[in-house]
């Protein structure tokens, strides 16, 4: 979580220096451009101007998360490092919003431009990948579970059918 939120800070302080004021940075033509944006809404800058909500609700959300990885002690990795993701994501955009009143965003892909128009930064790529491998950790718990439910009902019935082929024949 640590490691994240540096990164994050250090991308933006870096997008701050080096982009705001200036025009985009082409990375790759036509493709990827670093373009300083101050983000006041939430994701994508959706609802901006009303920081306060999004500060309470990253609250509640970093802090049931991090409560649910101490209390719970997540066994699987991937829901660990899902986990983490997000809360290191969440808090380096709380921390822009607290200090700056905004959010740093400085990627923007322009391959896209009918489809993707949308500026973003690391730690938005961390919530979005983080909650990507919730999503997978939860459907391969979900099959799971069905195929340890599947195999107790097989057991189950064999135990039974075993047990009905022992029994004496009444009629003898």
């Amino acid at each position: 979580v640590f490691g994240i939120i540096f990164f994050d800070q250090i991308t933006k302080w870096l997008a701050i220096i080096f982009l705001k004021g200036n025009g985009p940075a082409v990375v790759i033509d036509k493709v990827l451009r670093f373009t300083y944006v101050e983000n006041r809404g939430a994701a994508f800058g959706m609802l901006s101007d009303h920081r306060w909500v999004f500060l309470i609700l990253s609250t509640v959300a970093i802090v049931g998360i991090t409560v649910y990885m101490i209390k719970w002690r997540p066994e699987s990795k991937l829901a660990y490092f899902a986990v983490s993701f997000i809360v290191g994501g969440g808090v380096g955009n709380m921390i822009d919003r607290i200090f700056l009143g905004y959010v740093v965003d400085f990627i923007d892909f322009c391959a896209f431009p009918k489809i993707w128009t949308w500026v973003f930064n690391v730690a938005d790529s961390f919530v979005c990948i983080g909650a990507g491998m919730l999503v997978l950790y939860l459907i391969r718990s979900t099959i799971e579970e069905v195929k340890i439910e599947k195999a107790k009902k097989t057991a189950l019935e064999t135990v039974e059918h075993e047990t009905d082929n022992e029994r004496p024949d009444d009629g003898e």
